[in-house]
């Protein structure tokens, strides 16, 4: 299974008047979201299945990749690594999926998959995490396949 983790563009600040789910791209972070859609839209199979936060900054990322997408509420602001790995089936989905959210469960759950001594880290705003599972002489491993950041497109 692949699983791909995608953390939304760069967006406004929140603040008094603004509810976090609410908050939208900057014109930065449009432009972000569309040259991480067009790299994943290169290497992304067509049976992808593709799931994203509610948030409106997660949702207009995703938006840019031009596929199909469902809004999955257990991928929100404050989910747990658990919650994402249940919604993404991991690791049995036959299917690719790439989950569209939020710091800091994204680095969590990379952090968490990878084995890694911090239990955390920072994803950069935009950036993408490809992780595969596979099963060698029985015994499941998780491979990192690539990291891009927007940025460097």
């Amino acid at each position: 299974m692949d699983l791909i983790l995608w953390r939304h563009a760069e967006a406004e600040e929140g603040g008094d008047a603004l509810v976090d789910l609410d908050r939208s791209l900057t014109p930065r972070g449009t432009k972000q979201a569309q040259r991480m859609a067009q790299w994943l839209d290169r290497h992304l199979p067509e049976s992808t299945r593709v799931l994203a936060s509610p948030a409106r900054r997660t949702e207009q990322t995703v938006q840019a990749l031009g596929r199909k997408f469902k809004l999955r509420p257990e991928l929100a602001p404050g989910c747990t690594p658990a919650q994402l790995l249940a919604v993404a089936q991991w690791p049995d989905s036959k299917a690719h999926v790439l989950l569209v959210g939020h710091q800091p469960v994204l680095g969590e759950t990379i952090a968490q998959l990878l084995g890694m001594a911090e239990p955390e880290f920072s994803v950069r705003k935009g950036a993408v995490w490809w992780l595969r599972h596979r099963e060698r002489e029985g015994v499941g491993q998780t491979v990192l396949v690539s990291v891009q950041a927007p940025d460097l497109l």
